[in-house]
């Protein structure tokens, strides 16, 4: 399921789901519901059972990480993901019981419709056929999880329908954008830089990760698939797909990067042993491929375990194989601007943490605000913001937290990357005013709509976990986190 929604991402299935808020149905309690028992069995929900099989292969799906792997059964991953399960089990078992279907003809107009599949502003069956083998899907997998999206999606639009949003909501989501502020604020960028890590913090955390500050070199290998190689012509046609579904079978039977070349005629590029810049041990760069198809190759990691990726509507097989691991210095420049990087970021979050601390605690007033700067040599600096767009200083985003803060309150305010943090005090707010038929009240009522919409989901998602009593076995999922 996740791997087909996450390839229509762009499409216009998805687009309608991604405009109403989809239930992340994860609140389920981990803790006091486990039980024994049949270890083929990993859940049960009322009398529907939930194999451990099926389970396994929703996780295969995720396609996790080596390092998620790795660490499954230290971690409670496994419980998180068997807990979106659940609820994805749970909206499908109120679905059926509501009678919510999708009949054949729908399906087909979704399919249908779907500009992903179109080529000369029609549907293409062509098109449609190469999205199925770029996935790794059968037509009737795919139309399966149409199918279950459009339910989803019909059993949403039921909850939300007939819903009437007061006028006051509206106002209250207009204010939050359009104001006219006046501010005092203290830029920290100063406070922090102040703080410079020392030669012993740098070489304590150097000491402690030295295996992370390696250089990976890899050996590659890749060739182009081409219509001329393999189905005679050059045209990228049925024929053309069907034999790459035929060579992609293959491999997954064990077929060998060598053999399915030979088979195909394929044309094999070596790329000898480089590291992430596409650079040698002497720093040299390798030309003979694109950046692009590079890190896609380079960013395997299965050693000799041949691939099939499609770049720019172009096809190769690929592999990798060799990988060598070489540690860095402590004094590798690069090494030293990632340290200092980590330092100076540790040290941000606890300057910022102690003043959302004296914030919170009354510490810090409009007295103190100013003893703050002086103290700090900081220079307070007065500003008007007169609309979200007004980015000479701050964010969109920020701009939206200093909108939310009230008069005479302190606030400290970061960007999300933490690349900048303020100190923000502001001294006066005018509002603008709202016309009711105008399209800007439009505009507000759809995000009060949303908003009111997601309110109701989370409702009637705690309602089922009332609903529906959720057993787990806990010995069949222990199993299962010490199978990878």
């Amino acid at each position: 399921m996740l791997t087909s929604i996450g390839k229509l991402s762009k499409s216009f299935f998805v687009k309608l789901l991604v405009g109403i808020i989809i239930l992340p149905f994860v609140f389920w309690g981990m803790g006091d519901v486990f039980r024994g028992g049949n270890q083929n069995v990993i859940a049960t929900i009322e009398s529907k059972k939930i194999s451990t099989q099926e389970f396994v292969e929703y996780i295969r799906r995720l396609n996790l990480s080596d390092g998620q792997i790795k660490n499954l059964p230290k971690t409670d991953l496994i419980e998180k993901i068997l807990s979106e399960y659940i609820g994805k089990k749970v909206m499908e078992l109120e679905i059926e019981k509501l009678g919510i279907t999708v009949t054949d003809e729908s399906l087909r107009n979704i399919i249908k419709n779907d500009k992903l599949f179109f080529k000369d502003n029609k549907f293409s069956r062509t098109e449609y056929e190469k999205f199925l083998i770029k996935s790794g899907l059968t037509a009737p997998q795919f139309e399966s999880n149409i199918v279950t999206q459009e339910k989803r999606r019909q059993f949403l639009s039921f909850l939300s329908s007939g819903i009437v949003i007061p006028e006051i909501l509206v106002t209250k989501e207009f204010r939050k954008e359009n104001q006219i502020k006046t501010i005092k604020y203290i830029d920290l960028e100063k406070f922090h830089a102040k703080n410079k890590p020392s030669e012993k913090s740098k070489k304590e955390l150097f000491e402690k990760n030295k295996d992370i500050f390696v250089t990976e070199y890899k050996k590659l290998r890749y060739a182009e698939i081409t219509p001329e190689r393999i189905s005679g012509n050059n045209e990228y046609d049925e024929a053309f797909f069907k034999q790459l579904d035929v060579i992609e079978n293959n491999l997954l039977d064990g077929e060998s990067f060598d053999e399915a070349a030979q088979n195909n005629s394929l044309k094999i590029l070596l790329i000898k042993k480089v590291n992430n810049n596409k650079e040698d041990d002497n720093k040299n760069k390798v030309t003979n491929i694109s950046d692009n198809l590079f890190k896609k190759i380079y960013n395997f990691n299965s050693i000799k375990s041949p691939q099939i990726i499609n770049l720019d509507n172009r096809y190769y097989l690929s592999e990798i194989l060799s990988v060598e691991r070489k540690k860095r210095s402590f004094n590798d420049p690069e090494v030293q601007e990632s340290l200092n990087a980590q330092l100076n970021f540790k040290s941000k979050i606890e300057n910022n943490t102690s003043l959302i601390k004296d914030i919170s605690m009354g510490a810090l007033d409009e007295d103190k605000f100013k003893k703050f700067a002086k103290e700090n040599k900081l220079e307070i600096k007065d500003y008007k913001i007169n609309n979200l767009k007004q980015n000479e200083i701050f964010t969109e985003g920020i701009i939206k937290r200093i909108f939310l803060t009230k008069n005479g309150e302190i606030d400290l305010i970061t960007n999300n990357t933490l690349t900048k943090s303020f100190l923000i005090l502001p001294v006066n707010t005018q509002y603008k005013s709202l016309e009711k038929n105008s399209n800007e009240y439009e505009q507000y009522e759809a995000k009060a709509r949303l908003k009111l919409i997601n309110n109701i989901y989370q409702s009637h998602d705690n309602n089922l976990n009332v609903k529906y009593e959720v057993e787990l076995n806990e010995r069949t999922i222990e199993r299962v986190k010490n199978s990878f």
